[in-house]
Formats: structure tokens, C-alpha cells, sequence
């Protein structure tokens, strides 16, 4: 089973449509990541349902750290800076997207991380 997980940071106090907006970044940037590297994962994840979990971090430096642990077990990921029109200053790292991937080593990675 394949999952994609969202990781927001939360200490941001972005509202829920810039919420929704920069997980969307987060989470096509990495499906599209997927598909060029490893097309039979995209597409096994398409027929189960595009399945996904949404998770907060409270800082840039907790982001980072779990952005750097899936990178480091060989996930995929996309880190979003935000472009600073509406909420947030210029190049903020809002949150990033890991996977679509194997479900386990998501969940070993961010399993202790709370839902938003």
C-alpha cells in the first residue's frame, strides 16, 4: 500500500485556504517527482485511492529535520517555499510532501508527528 504524507508547519497560523493551497503545492510537486522517477509507484497509488495524510510540525527546524530524514531513507520529497503574495514573507518553507511511497516507511518516519 502507498501513501503520500503532508507535512505543514503550523507555527505559521496560515489560514485553512492557504493551507489547502500550499499542501496542494507540496503534494503535486511530489507526485510529479515520483512519476518521472519511479512511474510504477505513481501509478499503483492512483489505483488505491491517491491516498494521503496531513501532518503539522510547530518550526522551520522540525520541517527541515523530517525533510531531511525521508530524503535521507531515499523517499522522494518536495520542499514548498512560498512565493509571499498573501500570508507569509517571501521564501517561507511552508510545509513539503513525501511520496506518494511504501506506507510503513512513511509511517517509521513520521508516525509520531501529530494530524492537522
Amino acid at each position: 500500500m502507498y501513501k503520500q504524507a503532508i507535512i505543514i508547519r503550523a507555527d505559521l497560523g496560515m489560514g485553512r485556504g492557504k493551507l489547502a493551497a500550499q499542501s496542494s503545492h507540496a503534494s503535486l510537486s511530489a507526485y510529479k517527482k515520483v512519476q518521472k522517477q519511479d512511474p510504477e509507484v505513481a501509478h499503483a497509488w492512483e489505483m488505491e485511492g491517491q491516498k494521503k495524510i496531513v501532518l503539522k510540525v510547530q518550526s522551520e527546524s522540525e520541517l527541515l529535520d523530517y525533510f531531511q530524514k525521508a530524503k535521507a531513507a531515499g523517499i522522494p520529497c518536495e520542499l514548498i517555499r512560498d512565493a509571499g503574495h498573501t500570508q507569509v514573507e517571501p521564501g517561507t518553507l511552508t510545509c513539503f510532501a513525501a511520496g506518494p511511497w511504501n506506507e510503513g516507511e512513511l509511517d517509521s518516519i513520521f508516525g509520531k508527528l501529530k494530524l492537522l
